[in-house]
């Protein structure tokens, strides 16, 4: 395992727009009744989290040389 398992900027940056994501789905089923727009927009800014990793992962922000 690596030196630097997980504590990477792109790995930072991709759990923090998760994170965003769970909060804003987890806002929408809190309404009464529940918000479903306001859960998948929460479900497509958590999904938007892999693609942050990608891009970052390609810009060399995930190797050990960061």
């Amino acid at each position: 395992m690596s030196d630097n398992h997980g504590n990477t900027p792109a790995a930072w940056a991709a759990v923090s727009v998760a994170m965003l994501g769970f909060v804003v789905a987890g806002i929408g089923l809190m309404f009464n009744p529940i918000s479903k727009s306001v859960f998948w927009v929460g479900v497509a800014i958590g999904a938007v989290s892999l693609v942050v990793f990608m891009v970052m992962a390609k810009m060399g922000l995930n190797g050990p040389g960061h």
